[in-house]
């Protein structure tokens, strides 16, 4: 029996090697459907709630700023970890880095770090809050890729905005 299941998982029947890493981590995120569900939506939960409470931290005075970005930053974090319960870690990353999203994942993670550089290390507020403005429209452009034809009528919106714009300052 073991080497039937070790030639169904790709091992050939060769049941002295050791997996490599993908397996590994395959193996070890086999979890049943409703604890990745349960794990989804407790991490999702924790990622809003930190982003809320960021936000409301937002109005405090002179630390107000620094907790809303690292619980804003920490809030961005759990939300995207949470989808890596309901596919799986591999899996997971791979859609990130598909082509279709590659862009838009890498210019989320940097501007993640940018922005908790910029607030603990360089001390730029301004900048700061430029990387937290660019964290969340590159975390909802992110987030639209998974949605068919999203991110197209996006661009459609507001192509015709611009369009409409520019004809009213013609007028």
């Amino acid at each position: 029996m073991d080497k039937l299941r070790a030639v169904l998982s790709g091992r050939d029947g060769d049941t002295d090697s050791t997996p490599n890493v993908i397996e590994a981590v395959n193996e070890a995120s086999t979890l049943s459907w409703r604890t990745r569900v349960r794990g989804f939506a407790v991490c999702m939960g924790i990622g809003i709630f930190c982003s809320i409470l960021g936000v409301c931290c937002l109005f405090l005075p002179k630390i107000g700023l620094i907790l809303f970005i690292v619980f804003y930053t920490l809030g961005n974090i759990c939300s995207l970890a949470s989808t890596l319960f309901l596919m799986g870690p591999v899996k997971q990353l791979k859609r990130m880095f598909d082509k279709t999203r590659v862009v838009a994942t890498v210019v989320m993670i940097v501007c993640l770090v940018l922005t908790l550089c910029a607030a603990f290390w360089w001390k730029i507020f301004a900048l700061t809050l430029l990387f937290v403005i660019l964290q969340a429209i590159a975390f909802a452009w992110y987030g639209l890729s998974y949605i068919p034809f999203a991110r197209d009528a996006i661009l459609k919106f507001f192509s015709s905005m611009c369009k409409m714009c520019i004809k009213c300052q013609c007028d």
